[in-house]
């Protein structure tokens, strides 16, 4: 009996959401306001990260278009890698699953996941550098930069991964 539940969980976790057409209007305004926070979160992050770094002068990174350009950055990253579309409707989860590592779907979900983490672990050490008025080192700005540059980059990749596997699943 366990197990028919523990199947049966599975196969409503894994159905995919409504078609945008099948929504409420309240659903669309509710994706769209999340969907604004997450790109407007992003480019918090972008301007913390910019602005520790600018705080060094490393080379072209303290010019106002470079700060701007990682913010847009950090909010694309944001919204396309955070709230990933679901998982395609043939993506089934095989048991038993110690046995297995998982699906593309899954690996994607990592790939966000800790794209994630690295590009908020950058801006909080940013913004504890900033509070605290602790110069870093032009060698720990770089990396600072980097790991956010590199976070934000798995997000984007996680995010065109999952809507295109998505689409080109839909359509055949």
């Amino acid at each position: 009996m366990a197990l028919r539940s523990y199947v049966w969980y599975l196969g409503q976790m894994i159905k995919g959401a409504d078609p945008w057409n099948d929504r409420s209007a309240i659903s669309r305004w509710a994706h769209v306001f999340e969907r604004t926070g997450l790109a407007l979160a992003g480019g918090s992050c972008g301007l913390f990260v910019a602005a520790d770094v600018a705080r060094v002068d490393v080379g072209l990174l303290s010019s106002p278009l470079a700060i701007l350009a990682i913010m847009l950055y950090g909010a694309a990253g944001f919204y396309l890698g955070i709230d990933l579309p679901p998982a395609p409707p043939d993506h089934r989860v095989p048991l038993p699953l110690k046995r297995n590592l998982g699906s593309r779907a899954d690996a994607v979900e990592l790939l966000s996941a800790a794209g994630t983490f690295l590009a908020a672990v950058a801006a909080v050490v940013s913004v504890s550098g900033i509070v605290l008025d602790e110069a870093v080192h032009t060698s720990t700005a770089r990396l600072i930069i980097f790991a956010w540059a590199i976070g934000t980059t798995m997000q984007i990749a996680a995010g065109i991964m999952a809507r295109t596997g998505t689409e080109a699943s839909t359509t055949s």
